[in-house]
């Protein structure tokens, strides 16, 4: 069986070569680009970030990257952001009263968490769902790497009456809920970092790259 084929998008944010390292440590074969079509036409895109919202947003779309999700998407094919590669994925981002606009794949803004201590920085547990396939064989207790002031607090979409499998939401509380994953066919993300959270995050990373097809 040949090595899952997954392409790191550089678009100048992220922890490109941790994640990287991270990846390869799957067996898949991973390439770090900021090229369209290879980052169009890879088996698996994974979409990092660091840094503010907005600024990522400019990287992105210098790169035509907010056009590649969107293409992958339409045809099914999989796609993991990270951190602000997470963030960026919802239709706005509010920093300092600014507000940016996102690639508008989920609805719903990322704004500042409600905490007295920030950033959110180090490791903490998650509450994910049933049926997770990013958190299957982890146990509730496992801990994941966060660096962030901002997340999603809410979830706006609403699935109701819609045929489509709903989205698999796993939370995380500092000063409040956030959400610190989604699962959304194709379309998966993490605010935390999972090439810096250890065994454990190597298992997510694991189970993702086993789910590319």
């Amino acid at each position: 069986m040949s090595a899952a084929d997954v392409t790191i998008l550089d678009y100048g944010s992220g922890n490109l070569r941790s994640a990287q390292r991270a990846l390869e440590r799957t067996g898949a074969q991973v390439t770090v680009t900021s090229d369209f079509d290879t980052a169009l036409n890879a088996t698996g895109l994974v979409v990092p970030g660091v840094g503010a919202f907005a600024a990522c947003m400019d990287g992105l779309r210098a790169v035509k990257g907010d056009r590649i999700v969107g293409r992958r998407l339409a045809g099914g094919r999989p796609v993991l952001g990270i951190c602000v590669g997470m963030q960026i994925l919802f239709e706005r981002g509010v920093e300092f009263g600014v507000e940016a606009e996102g690639c508008g794949e989920w609805p719903g803004s990322v704004t500042q968490l409600p905490a007295p201590v920030l950033p959110h920085m180090g490791w903490n547990t998650v509450d994910a769902p049933q049926g997770t396939v990013l958190f299957d064989g982890l146990d509730a207790d496992t801990r994941f790497y966060f660096v962030h002031s901002y997340a999603a607090q809410t979830w706006e979409m609403d699935n109701v009456g819609s045929p489509l499998v709903a989205p698999k939401l796993t939370w995380a509380e500092h000063g409040g809920p956030f959400l610190a994953a989604v699962e959304n066919g194709p379309l998966s993300a993490t605010q935390f970092h999972p090439e810096k959270s250890g065994d454990a995050g190597a298992h997510l990373l694991e189970n993702w790259v086993r789910g590319l097809s």
